[in-house]
């Protein structure tokens, strides 16, 4: 009788199992992914060239500097910025054909503080 018992207990306990099995798996099986995509790809980054730069003072105060002007090439840029000291305030400018204004002004740029030109642009 005791061998029978254990088989009777080893096969309900093999029904438990199986069981809980199969509810687990139809429970994982409900999920739904929608379709989607990946990729990588590379492409080359070139550079801008900027020339002819002017720089427009006020005037009525002509320690203040108003504006900044330049060509830049290709001409396609669509969004430029000019920054004129190192972590100075970055100002955005307008480009028509290659023909960059930046208005400097707010805030107001100044001739001393203005040490360099840094100009980012992207397509």
């Amino acid at each position: 009788m005791t061998l029978f018992r254990r088989r009777r207990r080893t096969m309900i306990v093999a029904l438990l199992a199986l069981g809980l099995g199969a509810g687990a798996f139809a429970y994982a099986a409900t999920n739904t992914v929608p379709g989607s995509t990946a990729g990588a790809g590379s492409g080359t980054i070139s550079g801008y060239t900027v020339s002819g730069v002017a720089y427009t003072v006020n005037a009525t105060t002509p320690t203040n500097l108003d504006q900044v002007a330049f060509t830049i090439a290709p001409t396609a840029a669509t969004t430029v910025k000019a920054q004129l000291a190192a972590g100075g305030s970055w100002y955005s400018c307008a480009n028509a054909a290659g023909s960059v204004t930046c208005n400097t002004t707010s805030p107001q740029a100044t001739v001393a503080a203005a040490t360099q030109l840094t100009v980012v642009a992207t397509q």
